[in-house]
């Protein structure tokens, strides 16, 4: 009789350890869901928006359309750049709609609230879109990866070789919330760590429209390189308005884009943008990889090139759907931790590695943006000038706070 009630219990516990192993039973002719939360239709919407979830769905398409053996769904919504809206689709997607993971997350506001979210349902939230340093800092989740690009990240690349280069005295125009006053914090660091100046700085509402005063005042400072520590249609405005007062060009300050895409530079064109500097992870003439992947990409998005937030979402969607494959689950602790143990590998981002702290380490780069001259065809833009390599180009682990670093 006891022996009896042993092997059963034996039984018990084998059959509940083989359904808890057997995750492809779990996932098989279910769904595994990605949503892309985005800006749609706001300043942020050409680096991100729709161009965000074109990508994702060509890393599924690309992964062959399901993963240990469930189908492989995108929606997308867009939060306005509000918190609270995002908040909002976050819960109802993951409560009522069955999301598993959300990529993107434009606006450093909406993404530190989904990721809380995702930690307290178990989720995923893989932050392709915004730079906020607090996501792999004292806000840390173990459900929440910061995927593409970060304050330090850029102002790393920027700073230390324009320094490098000469340009010592620095002023820096910030639109004035905390995207702007941390990337400018981040940048000033750098540069007068490698003996640069900071002769001042300036910060400007959100959708300012005339930069004139502010670009008065870097002019007076006497400063060798303005800094914008805006992004979207701010820091495309305010190179424009730049060059129409006179402030740069040859003989003058130079300007740098803390944040620029190369969508602001399309849109204003070369001989507006020629010799600005800006930072990246990503471009799409980069190599022969990234060129035929953004061709692709290029055919969706009527005839446009992807910025490194959207080749971000292709690159974050695949990893993660890389270790739903090897764990067969999507459990949001279980996949991160998974995507944790693996190295990064993709044709748009090359090698990489994520660290315990969220943050994916890869190459930065810096890129100086031709004369009209120098480029051969639409869209062709940068030159490459440095790279910043992968374990040198974000924060340290051991300087953000993050309780989860080891």
């Amino acid at each position: 009789m006891k022996a009896g009630k042993i092997s059963l219990a034996v039984l018990v516990c084998a059959a509940a350890l083989a359904v808890g192993g057997s995750a492809s039973a779990q996932l098989t002719g279910k769904t595994v869901k990605i949503g892309v939360l985005t800006d749609e239709s706001g300043i942020f919407s050409s680096g991100g928006g729709l161009g965000s979830v074109a990508a994702a769905r060509m890393a599924v398409e690309d992964y062959g359309g399901k993963v240990a053996g469930a189908k492989i769904e995108i929606v997308d919504a867009d939060h306005l750049n509000k918190a609270d809206v995002g908040s909002s689709i976050a819960r109802k997607w993951f409560d009522q709609d069955g999301v598993d993971m959300i990529v993107d997350l434009q606006n450093s506001a909406v993404a530190l609230a989904v990721s809380e979210i995702a930690r307290e349902k178990n989720k995923v939230a893989m932050v392709t879109g915004a730079a906020g340093l607090a996501l792999t800092g004292k806000a840390c989740t173990p459900n929440t990866v910061h995927w593409v690009w970060d304050t330090y990240g850029n102002a790393n690349a920027l700073a230390l070789p324009l320094v490098k280069k000469g340009f010592k005295k620095w002023f820096y125009i910030a639109v004035d919330y905390s995207f702007g006053k941390e990337l400018t914090a981040q940048a000033a660091k750098i540069v007068e760590a490698n003996g640069g100046k900071t002769l001042g700085s300036v910060y400007h509402p959100i959708h300012t429209s005339d930069f004139g005063s502010y670009l008065l005042q870097a002019q007076s400072s006497g400063a060798d390189m303005i800094a914008l520590a805006n992004g979207g249609q701010d820091t495309a405005l305010a190179i424009k308005q730049a060059h129409e007062f006179g402030v740069v060009g040859k003989g003058k300050a130079s300007i740098v884009g803390l944040a620029t895409t190369i969508d602001d530079v399309n849109s204003l064109g070369l001989k507006t943008t020629q010799g600005l500097y800006v930072a990246g992870a990503f471009y799409w003439n980069l190599n022969d990889k990234t060129r035929k992947w953004s061709e692709r990409w290029s055919k969706l998005n009527k005839g446009r090139m992807p910025t490194a937030i959207q080749a971000g979402a292709y690159s974050a969607t695949l990893h993660y759907l890389k270790a739903v494959e090897v764990i067969k689950s999507t459990d949001g602790r279980a996949v991160v931790a998974q995507m944790k143990k693996m190295p990064g590998e993709d044709i748009l981002f090359g090698k990489g590695k994520l660290r315990q702290d969220g943050r994916y380490e890869h190459d930065m780069f810096l890129f100086e943006v031709k004369s009209p001259q120098d480029s051969k065809e639409p869209w062709d833009y940068y030159k490459l000038i440095d790279t910043v390599p992968a374990d040198h180009a974000f924060r340290p682990m051991s300087e953000g706070g993050c309780p989860l670093a080891k």
